[in-house]
């Protein structure tokens, strides 16, 4: 594809997948080096994002492929992590051609007039937005290919696959997807993470760790001037398997209290019997700036009381350091 793809107002669309399971810190490395070469980037979390090359074309004076190309040598040099890249002049054949590209990473670039030619023998399953159930259905009725699809009426598709579904299916196998790449950028997030020495058993050392988590991430978070409207807990086992979950706050917020308690329920959803623990990450998701945050209000001094001992405690920990007041739980008993 050549920079002569963008004539007539064709689009010029590149879609990104990274490597399954990326820490989200490498994914945003990764989201930073697609805005190296355009300004116009919708993040797809957890591990994709597209990219308006128009622009970028224009100004850096290369064809598509070659900035799919330069993508790839930065992300493995500087973060060690390979990208499958596909080109073409809407998402969905970007989407489309991104998913044909073999692991661990390389770019398919597919021209607007070699579009029709590409589509038509690739599985059905293969295009972009046709899911597990819809593929079944139309094999179910001999259509395998994109192919077969797109010679169907689109009233005959709406039939089978209903409404909506079945007018997008066939303009998508047609080639045809007018949606534009909205920049967007990924959520604030703020991650703390701990480690066992060795694989653990014991309820209260794993609370003891989940406590001294939820006190390092909201200090962060107050550090910061932001709060979080839901918190993800992710544990890892002995083995290598992990469990994960997402719950949001109540309302947005950087105190511990708060933080505290929705942890201790997605630790309890958890429901731990004989799990081997290797390591826990808590992970404040959604941030805004505290000032965007409505106060709540409180009935009573509990809570008034608390949070003025959280910020008198905030003061002592930048004067002496983080770790010389907390909560008694994490500190570990003198042998």
């Amino acid at each position: 594809m050549s920079t002569g793809a963008t004539a007539g107002g064709q689009g010029v669309v590149m879609h990104v997948r990274c490597p399954d399971r990326l820490p989200e810190d490498v994914f945003r490395q990764v989201l930073e080096e697609l805005a190296g070469l355009s300004p116009v980037v919708q993040a797809l979390p957890p591990t994709a994002a597209l990219v308006d090359l128009r622009g970028a074309l224009r100004f850096h004076g290369v064809d598509a492929r070659r900035l799919g190309e330069i993508l790839r040598i930065r992300t493995i040099s500087r973060l060690g992590a390979d990208v499958r890249v596909g080109i073409g002049p809407s998402i969905t054949i970007a989407a489309t051609a991104s998913d044909r590209v073999d692991l661990p990473g390389g770019v398919l670039a597919i021209a607007p007039e070699d579009v029709t030619g590409w589509l038509v023998p690739l599985p059905v399953d293969a295009l972009h937005g046709i899911g597990p159930r819809h593929a079944a259905v139309l094999r179910d009725y001999g259509i395998h290919s994109v192919g077969l699809l797109a010679a169907l009426p689109p009233a005959t598709i709406q039939r089978l696959l209903g409404g909506k579904a079945g007018r997008l299916a066939a303009d998508r196998a047609r080639g045809i997807d007018p949606r534009p790449v909205v920049p967007r950028a990924l959520p604030a997030s703020a991650s703390v993470r701990c480690s066992f020495d060795e694989h653990t058993l014991d309820g209260a050392v794993v609370r003891a760790a989940l406590l001294q988590l939820v006190v390092r991430l909201g200090t962060r978070l107050r550090g910061r001037h932001q709060v979080a409207r839901a918190l993800t807990l992710t544990l890892k086992f002995a083995g290598g398997g992990s469990w994960e979950k997402t719950r949001r706050l109540a309302a947005p917020s950087g105190h511990e209290d708060d933080l505290r308690q929705l942890a201790y329920q997605l630790m309890d959803a958890a429901g731990l019997q004989r799990g081997r623990l290797t390591g826990l990450v808590l992970k404040g998701e959604d941030l805004i700036d505290a000032d965007q945050a409505p106060r709540q209000l409180s009935l009573g001094d509990t809570r008034e009381n608390r949070l003025a001992a959280e910020t008198a405690i905030d003061r002592v920990r930048d004067k002496f350091g983080p770790r010389v007041i907390g909560p008694a739980a994490v500190f570990r008993r003198a042998s």
